[in-house]
């Protein structure tokens, strides 16, 4: 079923809003401008605003492309004889081959990200964030081995899988200080997760192997 004319339209709104947001932030910092400010730039009340995003964070950070469900999303939607480490490689390969936006490698996103770094509600937003995704995984991988409660392995499994996944925004965000191109980023990452997944262990690269002729649960993670 195709997408209905209201839902257009409020897809379109909440577009508009987070493009003036996001321009208004990188022009003269998030900290230095208000909701009041975006909703009249905007062309809108703030009530309506807040009927779009709950917060100013969310304009830049909105939960449905920062989800804390992001890595157990992916992990779910996994194939048959593919493991939980190995989903994650995998998504991370294809978000930087196609040079993703969710992966900071759009046009344009050096100045988002010189923003974000200067304001430090967005910085502990992006740090708990990354701690949320770790233990949604956790719980996931623990649910999905049938773990016992006093079993330790999917908190470190998911904690080395958050590792890497973080160690690869990071890196982006290095380098796109240093003024480096998405396209030569992309390819230092591609060749970092090689080097990630030759220094894991068997036992964390195999964890949670998704028995053969088993389906995803969710059809969340865009590969």
């Amino acid at each position: 079923m195709g997408e209905g004319l209201r839902e257009r339209k409020k897809r379109q709104t909440r577009q508009r809003i987070s493009e003036v947001a996001l321009g208004l932030f990188v022009e003269r910092g998030f900290d230095r401008v208000t909701i009041a400010e975006v909703a009249a730039a905007a062309d809108i009340s703030v009530n309506t605003l807040y009927n779009y995003y709950e917060s100013k964070e969310d304009l830049v950070l909105p939960p449905d492309q920062a989800s804390p469900q992001r890595l157990a999303d992916i992990v779910r939607a996994r194939e048959p004889g593919e493991s939980a480490a190995r989903a994650v490689l995998a998504q991370l390969r294809a978000e930087l081959r196609r040079r993703d936006r969710r992966v900071g490698l759009s046009t344009g996103f050096g100045r988002v990200f010189e923003m974000m770094r200067a304001a430090p509600t967005l910085t502990a937003r992006l740090e708990d964030l990354g701690r949320q995704m770790t233990e949604a995984l956790g719980t996931v991988l623990a649910e999905e081995t049938g773990a016992a409660p006093d079993d330790q392995t999917p908190r470190v499994v998911a904690g080395q899988i958050g590792w890497f996944h973080s160690l690869v925004y990071g890196e982006i965000g290095r380098r796109i200080v240093a003024g480096e191109t998405p396209d030569t980023i992309a390819e230092a990452l591609l060749e970092l997760l090689d080097v990630v997944e030759e220094m894991l262990s068997p036992t964390a690269l195999g964890y949670a192997t998704r028995p053969s002729g088993a389906a995803g649960t969710t059809e969340s993670a865009q590969v």
